[in-house]
């Protein structure tokens, strides 16, 4: 009999749920919040009730009871860095969550309302799933040249790692024997080395590594970084929008919607180009970098999150590194569908259950 799973995945202005049989898609919804409703809440944890009440709104209108569910999986929070796979919500796994001790995101109340809402059905199973903290990191990539800021490993891990073993099924391999390139183009751009199973090396795309994307600035040059903080032109505030939400194409095109910036190119702006072009540059770059850190031994590079459905985007990448591994891509990031394959793997002892 088929498992029937709920998957929730808190954003800043939404929540999306999926109702799941085995791997099967039975109801995708996305329910919307008011941001002058969200505006009441001081912090993300302040929104939990609110959040469970809608949900719970919604499974009545649809006809459905918690009972129905055999296990219930949260989107992964802002934790401490752990190993990639699938955890069991426990006590000190909400208790970071809600203090929001290493971050304050929407995403921290997944796991905290898939185990309330489990505990409401029951006592029924709830899960994560590869949270955006997941480190497996060697250690000769940790070093960032200033000892006060090491390089840290927050990246698409979801996203990244689901793609990665769909591919390996689709040749009939184990993920964990293969070399893969793993590149996540969305409003952030995050490109990963995967040895074996373990993503041994990315960029943090949050915190301004790598290449420039939609919202982000990447890397820039350091020192002239410096001057501009300390230039007296810029708060604080500014700055960090510079680096994550008002970077990239959105400071270079005023817009982080390549659908429009395909348009402009069409109708021949050729910054237009020249600027998307760059953003694919970059992203092949830091394909190229991570092609040696497999020792030039990739088995296939995958382009994959919502800018992977962009043909012009992905030909230039493709012109670029080609020559380095087979191509494969996997447009779009089914969040919702990687948690549930992670949920099932584990119920099914596929996968180990782990204990944060």
């Amino acid at each position: 009999m088929a498992l029937k799973i709920l998957a929730i995945n808190p954003g800043s202005t939404s929540t999306k749920l999926g109702i799941y049989e085995d791997d099967t898609p039975r109801h995708v919804q996305t329910l919307h919040h008011s941001a002058k409703k969200l505006a009441e809440f001081k912090r993300v944890y302040e929104q939990l009730e609110f959040r469970r009440e809608a949900i719970l709104g919604f499974l009545t209108e649809s006809g459905m009871s918690l009972s129905d569910f055999d296990a219930f999986c949260g989107r992964g929070g802002l934790l401490k860095p752990i190993p990639g796979g699938v955890y069991a919500v426990s006590s000190a796994m909400k208790s970071h969550l809600r203090s929001a001790k290493y971050g304050e995101h929407a995403s921290n109340l997944g796991a905290i309302l898939a185990d309330e809402l489990g505990k409401k059905a029951g006592g029924k199973p709830a899960f994560i799933v590869n949270p955006v903290v997941v480190d497996e990191m060697q250690s000769l990539a940790r070093y960032s040249g200033m000892p006060e800021n090491p390089r840290v490993s927050i990246f698409h891990a979801l996203n990244q790692k689901a793609v990665a073993q769909r591919y390996a099924r689709s040749i009939n391999r184990k993920y964990k024997e293969l070399n893969l390139i793993v590149t996540h183009m969305g409003g952030g751009i995050t490109v990963g080395a995967h040895h074996h199973g373990r993503v041994i090396d990315v960029n943090n795309g949050l915190a301004g590594d790598g290449p420039f994307s939609p919202e982000r600035s990447g890397g820039v040059p350091t020192l002239k970084l410096i001057e501009l903080c300390y230039s007296g032109f810029f708060e604080p505030a500014t700055m960090k929008r510079k680096a994550a939400g008002k970077g990239g194409l959105v400071a270079y095109l005023r817009t982080n919607d390549a659908r429009e910036i395909e348009e402009k190119i069409e109708k021949g702006d050729e910054k237009a180009r020249e600027v998307y072009q760059a953003m694919a540059y970059q992203i092949a770059k830091e394909i190229g970098g991570m092609h040696t850190v497999l020792n030039c031994q990739t088995d296939a590079i995958i382009l994959t999150g919502g800018l992977a459905h962009s043909k012009m985007l992905t030909d230039w990448i493709d012109e670029m590194v080609n020559k380095l591994a087979e191509i494969v891509i996997y447009p779009g990031e089914d969040e919702l569908l990687a948690m549930v394959e992670g949920t099932l793997k584990a119920i099914h002892g596929e996968t180990p259950i782990q204990t944060y």
